[in-house]
């Protein structure tokens, strides 16, 4: 069981707003040609879109194309792998969730990857949070966290929530609801978007989801979403309250970020946060990162750094207290 202290350390550092005063030197006329971006999941998804996105804002700062190839497997860790192994200069870079950054070190028994000494973190580009869902097999009587705990109770057959992939932060998530209630759920894991397919179909009870994945359903008549996890409501789904709104003292909050191999020269990295940034800063991109509920988000490569480190400390208890080893 989770204590209070261990939940309330998931707390993040919050969506910040984007911090562009340091983008400033052109990426155009640098040395530096980006050629690939890796994401390390299929086509289609949230992450894919998102990389997609800053692809196409980056064509636009040099004549060398900027591709995005998908290399899924292993819940995302061979892309991770990948990147590390490429040539440190700048032209193979990974766009990666959160938890392949911060969560994997705790959640893997081993990981062929230290996030900390193979990449060189270079800007977060996207702040996101996730959603509690629930489906058809759930009465409509059921309209909060609380109506769905107290549901649970009473019907522990049923009492199950579905997640995109075992050791992430939704599965880490719905764990921690169901401690802070005092109920047993158990979870359910899928591989992406099968889980939300389920979830509509009635074959599990309730569902965790980053709101990206969970925007283009979010008028379904068969979903109910009760609860999102952040600090804020998001303006996205102003109506949903969070789950500290919804009687549980915690939140968790996400990003998505672009990291390079390590020993990237100082020069490069610089060029390459300052393209980012441009891109990130500029209206289209906030415009298209909007359409899948998620809020563009910068810092500085020294600050993204001091970020992944309290986050990675922020998630070890709480993974620690779950009990779960990915093999």
């Amino acid at each position: 069981m989770l204590t209070r202290r261990e939940m309330l350390t998931v707390s993040g550092a919050g969506l910040v707003s984007p911090g562009f005063a340091f983008v400033g030197q052109a990426f155009a006329q640098s040395n530096t040609k980006l050629t690939l971006l890796i994401i390390g999941f299929p086509a289609g998804g949230g992450g894919d879109q998102i990389a997609r996105i800053l692809a196409e804002r980056l064509r636009l700062r040099q004549t060398a194309p900027v591709i995005v190839e998908n290399m899924p497997g292993a819940s995302g860790r061979l892309s991770v792998e990948f990147v590390k192994n490429a040539e440190p200069d700048g032209s193979v870079l990974l766009v990666a969730p959160e938890a392949l950054i911060t969560v994997f070190p705790h959640s893997f028994r081993k990981l062929n990857y230290d996030p900390l000494r193979d990449l060189t973190p270079l800007a977060p580009i996207v702040g996101t949070m996730y959603t509690y869902s629930i489906g058809p097999a759930v009465p409509p009587s059921v309209h909060s966290l609380l109506d769905l705990m107290r549901w649970c109770k009473g019907n522990p057959d049923l009492a199950t929530f579905a997640t995109p992939s075992a050791g992430t932060p939704p599965h880490f998530l719905g764990l921690m609801l169901a401690s802070a209630a005092g109920v047993e759920m158990v979870p359910v894991h899928y591989r992406g978007g099968a889980a939300l397919q389920d979830l509509l179909g009635g074959h599990v009870s309730a569902s965790v989801n980053p709101i990206v994945d969970i925007m283009p359903f979010a008028n379904s008549g068969n979903l109910r979403i009760l609860a999102v996890s952040g600090l804020q409501r998001s303006r996205f789904l102003p109506d949903i309250p969070t789950i500290r709104e919804s009687g549980y003292s915690f939140d968790v909050q996400s990003w998505v970020g672009i990291f390079a191999p390590a020993k990237v020269p100082p020069d490069t990295v610089l060029s390459l946060s300052a393209a980012i940034g441009e891109a990130v800063g500029s209206p289209e991109m906030a415009g298209q990162l909007a359409k899948l509920g998620g809020e563009p988000m910068f810092e500085s490569p020294e600050q993204f750094s001091v970020r992944i480190k309290e986050d990675i400390e922020r998630w070890g208890p709480v993974v620690k207290a779950s009990g779960f080893i990915a093999e």
